[in-house]
């Protein structure tokens, strides 16, 4: 089995193909720059859609397309919350109606575990 072995040759470590007679893609180079006034370039194909941002692979800051137009300000629709949603179905007054009508059925025992009941008070029976 030994002796099947490839020696002398490092996976993955070189190609043994050349070079010539290969055509490399068309590419551009993208300047960006970001706050700081900190410049960097990225090399992309020229069929590649550029983006207006791009994150500096050696700091991380978000750089911006120099001599790009300005990315469009997206609307954000406001963040709905539970109470949000809620208000919408039913007004305060309604809750609050339920509210008491739940919380007398927990405490007269009808719902809810049996930890949270209210203890009925007994008269103990004397002898």
């Amino acid at each position: 089995m030994a002796e099947r072995a490839l020696r002398g040759a490092r996976l993955g470590a070189q190609s043994f193909e050349d070079e010539r007679g290969v055509e490399m893609a068309p590419r551009q180079q993208i300047e960006y720059v970001c706050a700081d006034g900190h410049t960097f370039t990225v090399t992309m194909s020229d069929e590649a859609e550029v983006p207006a941002e791009w994150e500096d692979p050696k700091t991380g800051q978000m750089g911006r397309r120099v001599g790009g137009a300005e990315p469009e300000a997206k609307d954000e629709k406001p963040v709905r919350t539970h109470w949000d949603m809620l208000l919408e179905r039913r007004s305060e007054a309604e809750l609050e109606e339920i509210l008491t009508e739940r919380l007398e059925m927990l405490r007269g025992g009808e719902i809810g575990p049996p930890h949270l009941h209210r203890k009925s008070r007994r008269k103990s029976v004397s002898a």
